[in-house]
């Protein structure tokens, strides 16, 4: 066996791009290349078992999205084969059969087979050239699905779309999430061109469904879906599953034919989540054996399954005195979402990890205005993931709070909001994918099984 544990396979995996580290690179369309990824499931022969794929893209709830779907998809009766990222704690959670992540066995496993190909590859590649972190987790994913008899898989996309590995799959269905003003520097800095990314995902005479959009960005889908002979339709406003009102473990709302749900998650954004998921498992069961759509037996499966919908980070309360809660936000959207969702005993404190290409001011301004206090933070966990400079960020957020401190820690963030909250007032971690995971840790989550 070449590698000896989990570590040695995932310092494998990023050996190729951690050659650029430190080398500057462009758009990516300039700067991504799929052809290593297709060359590597050719040789392997990755996609020799019929399945069927959906493909999930979006600037914010991808995740999510793809989780409930697949939620949806186990209880209809599938085995249900995911890829989602960024992880929270270990990188095998980005890959799962039916909720389970990969055993570190397995992907050990797996990788070893991969390796002379991967190697082969490789050796072809010069200059800015790579191999794709993300295509290699992939053509595990695609060789660990076969083992376990994956007929349905839902794949989030990392990022963009058209460049993504992801992308290299034939999927005849995908689902777009609200496209936003993001990664301007790999994307671009228009609606219309992060659209073209993500509308790259669509591939001939395949399905389309998206949430309410900008104008902008569903000119662009459906551009691409004509040029591709696809069929695509947005869900309109008056379609979307509307707000009932909280659980404990959630909330309730109505869609359609369904009637009242429970949706075992936090956060009013989960339900546009959620009706673009039940959308794209209803499209995708179609094609697959199972019960029938008319059924009873149809409705109660959709309904079993958005209650039993796991999916940490998102939304989540971590203890009580003080309330503390985790959100993945990085975007206004997003920010406004959180406050809307989240039960407030004051004073509350806000914790921001904002990444530096996202609207990082933005952000500051919303939580300043409902905070007592903000804490800014930041981790180096992930490089591909920059934080503003503390003088930079604290100077942006002073604009709209009066208190404003740092901690070069999430652990000491933490410490300083409970000071600042006491035993009576609320937390909000508002952070960046890594320093969500940074929090499971803190609170001791395995997140294995979902």
């Amino acid at each position: 066996m070449r590698f000896s544990d989990e570590g040695e396979a995932i310092t494998y995996i990023f050996r190729s791009i951690a050659r650029l580290h430190n080398i500057e690179r462009g758009p990516d369309e300039e700067s991504r290349d799929t052809t290593p990824t297709k060359q590597l499931i050719q040789l392997a022969d990755l996609l020799g078992q019929p399945r069927e794929y959906a493909v999930v893209t979006g600037s914010k709830g991808k995740g999510s999205t793809t989780v409930i779907m697949a939620k949806l998809l186990q209880h209809l009766g599938h085995t249900v084969g995911m890829i989602t990222s960024p992880h929270l704690v270990s990188w095998r959670e980005r890959i799962r059969v039916n909720g389970e992540s990969i055993p570190s066995a397995d992907l050990i496993r797996i990788l070893d087979d991969l390796a002379p190909y991967i190697d082969q590859i490789e050796a072809t590649l010069t200059g800015k050239q790579y191999f794709s972190p993300q295509g290699i987790f992939l053509a595990i994913a695609l060789r660990w699905f076969d083992e376990q008899g994956v007929d349905a898989a839902v794949l989030e996309v990392g990022r963009g779309g058209r460049y993504d590995d992801i992308s290299v799959v034939p999927n005849r269905l995908s689902l777009f999430t609200p496209i936003l003003l993001e990664h301007v520097k790999q994307l671009g800095r228009t609606i219309e061109r992060i659209a073209w990314h993500k509308a790259g995902v669509i591939k001939p005479l395949s399905y389309a469904f998206s949430v309410p959009q900008a104008f902008e960005a569903l000119q662009v889908i459906q551009a691409e879906a004509d040029g591709v002979n696809a069929e695509f339709a947005w869900i309109a406003p008056q379609d979307m599953g509307e707000y009932v009102g909280d659980t404990a473990n959630g909330m309730r709302f109505t869609l359609g034919r369904y009637g009242e749900l429970m949706l075992s998650l936090k956060g009013q954004y989960q339900i546009a989540n959620a009706t673009l998921a039940v959308q794209g498992a209803g499209n995708m069961h179609a094609r697959l054996p199972g019960i029938s759509h008319a059924s009873p037996e149809y409705v109660e499966a959709i309904r079993a399954g958005l209650a039993d919908v796991k999916w940490y980070g998102r939304m989540q309360k971590l203890q009580d005195k003080p309330a503390i809660w985790v959100d993945g936000t990085t975007t206004v959207l997003a920010a406004r979402s959180v406050l809307e969702s989240i039960p407030i005993n004051p004073p509350l404190v806000t914790i921001l990890g904002t990444p530096i290409d996202r609207d990082y001011e933005g952000v500051y301004r919303l939580f300043g205005e409902k905070s007592a206090a903000l804490v800014i933070t930041e981790t180096d966990i992930n490089y591909n993931v920059r934080f503003p400079d503390k003088e930079t960020a604290l100077a942006a957020a002073r604009k709209h709070n009066a208190d404003v401190s740092y901690a070069p820690t999430l652990a000491g963030a933490v410490e300083i909001a409970r000071q600042k909250a006491g035993l009576d007032g609320t937390i909000m971690l508002a952070v960046a994918q890594p320093l969500v995971g940074e929090a499971m840790q803190l609170w001791g989550y395995t997140l294995e099984s979902i």
